[in-house]
């Protein structure tokens, strides 16, 4: 069986889209852990060179760290000054800890499903399932980071209101547990 070769070619552009994309996740979780975009945002505008000396990296894999940041938008690239910079979004995404958008926890998370994959298979296969548990630690590490923030905003602000009675038990002193999500449920 032939496929047709210009759906074929929609088709084979939009896995190439894909393993950038799979390949820009990774260059995020990195850039997190080495505080790359910190160390951008805090310092202003950088070359490379500015940046390794700023983070103590090696200016070669910055560049390239770089080069595929600014393809994808997540940093900008001047060709004037051959700086890179953040803008008020990309700060608010990728060095603001704590801000509504802020994005590498969720980064890390995807990268945990990868370090799962083995278990994940094995469960295909004999249908035993993966308790939370037994998940890589960088799941629970992203899924704090990346929904926290969304917590703080919103917890006493709007769910809590939203919750018939709850806000003035709570005034009055009533005493809460909390017993999570459901954790046992998933296997």
């Amino acid at each position: 069986m032939a496929a047709e070769p210009a759906t074929f070619e929609q088709f084979t552009q939009k896995m190439a889209g894909d393993m950038g994309a799979a390949v820009t996740a990774a260059l995020v979780t990195l850039g997190d852990q080495l505080g790359l975009c910190k160390a951008l945002a805090e310092g202003g505008p950088a070359t490379s060179t500015e940046l390794a000396q700023r983070t103590a990296c090696t200016e070669r894999y910055l560049r390239e760290w770089h080069a595929a940041q600014a393809a994808a938008g997540y940093v900008n690239f001047d060709t004037s000054s051959g700086r890179y910079s953040l803008d008020d979004n990309q700060r608010l995404a990728f060095a603001t800890e704590g801000s509504p958008g802020f994005m590498p926890g969720f980064f890390q998370v995807l990268g945990s499903m990868f370090r799962d994959e083995a278990k994940i298979a094995d469960a295909f296969r004999t249908g035993r399932g993966v308790g939370w548990h037994e998940h890589d630690v960088a799941l629970f590490h992203g899924a704090e980071r990346f929904f926290r923030p969304g917590y703080a905003a919103h917890l006493v602000a709007d769910w809590i209101p939203a919750l018939d009675g709850v806000k003035a038990k709570l005034e009055k002193g009533a005493r809460v547990a909390d017993v999570g999500c459901g954790h046992g449920s998933s296997t």
